[in-house]
Parts: structure tokens; sequence; C-alpha cells
């Protein structure tokens, strides 16, 4: 277990919500809830210096295609200056190993989420050379449950009644749980050497529309 655990977010709601709920599982005074912006690289150097982290999961993102498809520069700003602050500020700061989440849509991106998320792989591939930090790359398909994915969004539509809204009816994804997740997360970050791009056999693609067929039965 770490000595102390920082949960740091731009979001107020997520960070609470987090340390409330590993507050009943970890030992007293080792979460530390800390609102900043990666985008502050200023910040971020000042809490580094007064925590000196030893390892970093980097996981913050703007992560809706859809969304990021109407505010591309916010999807820069964030998934590619954001993350090259950290990784920098990690590396100057002598952290230990740099873990950093990305998705498979990084690969041959079709949209601006994607593409964003395939440069900031790039940053952080290249801090290697830069640092001896080890920096470690983990892609994701689509984790089931977690926060924007697709499972939330038809139970909400089902439990209103409907409509179940699927874009295109050949549309597939892979999906994967969030233990598969996080351990995948945990064991690249103990297994890697730096410059690795992890990913998780996740099987045979499922059909969007066989998912939500399923869901209305249950």
């Amino acid at each position: 277990r770490p000595k102390k655990l920082l949960l740091l977010g731009h979001g107020e709601n997520s960070i609470y919500l987090i340390h409330q709920e590993l507050r009943s599982i970890v030992t007293e005074g080792t979460l530390v809830p800390i609102i900043a912006d990666i985008r502050d690289k200023n910040q971020l150097d000042q809490i580094f210096t007064d925590y000196e982290p030893d390892v970093v999961f980097h996981a913050a993102a703007h992560k809706h295609v859809p969304l990021m498809e109407i505010q591309p520069i916010a999807a820069v700003l964030n998934n590619i200056y954001g993350t090259r602050n950290v990784a920098d500020v990690a590396g100057a700061h002598g952290v230990e190993r740099f873990v950093m989440i990305s998705t498979d849509k990084a690969v041959n991106p079709t949209s601006v989420m994607g593409a964003t998320k395939r440069v900031a792989e790039k940053v952080v591939l290249g801090m290697n050379h830069k640092y001896d930090t080890k920096f470690i790359t983990v892609r994701f398909g689509n984790v089931l449950g977690s926060r924007g994915s697709v499972i939330p969004l038809f139970r909400t539509q089902i439990e209103a009644g409907g409509p179940v809204t699927v874009t295109d009816p050949e549309m597939t994804r892979y999906f994967m749980t969030i233990p598969e997740a996080s351990q995948l997360v945990l064991q690249a970050g103990a297994m890697g050497n730096g410059g690795e791009v992890f990913l998780l056999d996740m099987g045979e693609p499922v059909k969007i529309v066989d998912l939500a067929k399923n869901m209305i039965r249950l």
C-alpha cells in the first residue's frame, strides 16, 4: 500500500466521489485530494515539489468523441498539452514511473479525440529520451460501466422509456471490465521498462446494436 495516494483532478465532484469511495479501504491520512488543472504547469510543478510522488498514473483526458469534434481546441489543450505538462513535470522531479492511460481509438485515429490521444502517446514516448523516468502507455478499449461509456447511456435511455440510440447497426466495439482495466494499468506500471505500449487482448468485438438489444431484454 502507498504511504500517500494523491487524487488529482480538475472536476471537484469526481475527486470528492473517489475520495469518499477510497476512505473506507485505506489508512487514515493516506489520501490527499487535490483540485488542479493539468494545463497549468506551474501548479503541477508546485504539487510535485510538495509531495514528491514516485509513480504517476495519468488518466486525465477529454474522451467524449462527438463532443471533441465540436470542441477540438479543448481536446488539443487538455489531451496533448496537458499530457506534456504532466509528463515534463514528472520527469523533471525524478518520478520513477509514469503510466499514461490511452485508448484503442488512438490506432489509425478517425476522430479528434483519437488523434489527440495518438499525439499524446508520442509525446510520452519521447520523454523516455529526455528523462530517467520510465514512461509507459496503456491502451484501453471501452470499459464496461465506466463514466461516459455506452452502458450507462443505454441504461438511462431504457429507464426513460427510450428510444435507445445506436448510430450505426454495424458498429462494433471491444469491451473490458473495470477490474481488467485496473489490473492492466498496475501490471503495465510494474512490468514496463519505458517506451512500451501495453494492450489487453479483449477477444472478439461486440456489435453495439446487439448490446443494446440485450440490455433492453434485461
